[in-house]
């Protein structure tokens, strides 16, 4: 499974020499004119976006690349919207420019971020950020590491500490472990002192254990509901037969959580559990707190790929 991915932008546009030289204002921006394949995707000139209040032009360094991209490109989730359309919902960069109201961040600074899944804009030159979206870069960190970190592990985050409410102590199964949202997630759980069971395939078992697992399952040979039993809380990256057969690891009171689909209320029911489906927002706290735990050491980004 492809853990995550970083495409590195190379930038050496300056929008303020644009604006100086009186030359149109446009960068280079991968988009699409309309729903479809990845052969939807064009290079091409685009126009500089202009931050408006509470936003920041960013120079983008790197665009991490997540499945929702191609989901988003596809036309899963409607086709309503604004074309041409930049995807692209990590980035990192340097601050070009801030709008009014702008008070945390200035010209020059190094951020990362994870803009809304309703605009986008990361796979371009220059992209408009939030300052609500952002959060200092992690300083041990080079641009196309930290552009794979935002979503995924804002979404496990969100998952584990905010719907989950994992705590020291309690024991986790995570589906995908060594997947992008979950190799952030036994990284967080076992920060929190949590015991983590998690499944992967047979050639990512060694990967599961470097991040943290505590119990690492091979879902192709052994069954998970055979090992992990009492859990606390049960995080389903994956859905289908795999969430379905869930429920039964779950003590009475537990909680599911999934990213990929609000879970059956009707076999939650009927198990004594609790289940919720998780939909990642932008957070800029939330963000700067893993931030800190990067340089803390205590997480690590993987980094799959990188593409020019």
């Amino acid at each position: 499974m492809i853990t995550r991915i970083a495409a590195i932008a190379s930038l050496f546009l300056s929008a303020s020499a644009f604006a100086q030289s009186g030359a149109p204002a446009t960068m280079k921006a991968v988009r699409y004119h309309q729903f479809g394949g990845a052969d939807q995707l064009v290079y091409e000139d685009a126009p500089i976006p202009t931050p408006g209040e509470g936003e920041m032009l960013i120079r983008v360094h790197a665009a991490g690349v997540n499945p929702v991209d191609a989901k988003i490109r596809s036309g899963m989730f409607g086709k309503e919207g604004t074309l041409p359309a930049i995807p692209g919902y990590d980035v990192s960069g340097i601050v070009e420019s801030a709008g009014p109201g702008v008070t945390k961040f200035k010209k020059g600074d190094e951020v990362f971020a994870y803009m809304s899944l309703q605009r986008g804009g990361g796979y371009a030159q220059f992209a408009i950020v939030k300052e609500i979206e952002a959060a200092k870069k992690p300083a041990g960190l080079s641009h196309d590491q930290a552009a794979a970190v935002p979503l995924a592990s804002l979404t496990a985050w969100q998952a584990l500490a905010d719907a989950a409410k994992l705590e020291k102590g309690q024991a986790v199964l995570i589906h995908g472990g060594s997947g992008g949202v979950g190799s952030f997630a036994v990284q967080i759980a076992r920060a929190r002192g949590a015991k983590v069971f998690a499944t992967a395939s047979a050639r990512n078992q060694q990967t599961l254990k470097e991040l943290g697992a505590g119990v690492a399952i091979d879902y192709a040979s052994q069954k998970f509901e055979e090992i992990a039993k009492e859990m606390d809380v049960v995080l389903d990256t994956v859905g289908g037969e795999t969430q379905a057969r869930s429920f039964v690891v779950l003590k009475k009171g537990g909680v599911l959580v999934s990213i990929v689909g609000m879970p059956d209320q009707k076999k939650a029911e009927a198990a004594g559990v609790r289940a919720t489906g998780v939909l990642v927002k932008p957070d800029a706290a939330e963000l700067a707190t893993i931030a800190a735990m990067i340089d803390e050491g205590t997480i690590k980004p993987q980094v799959s790929m990188t593409l020019p």
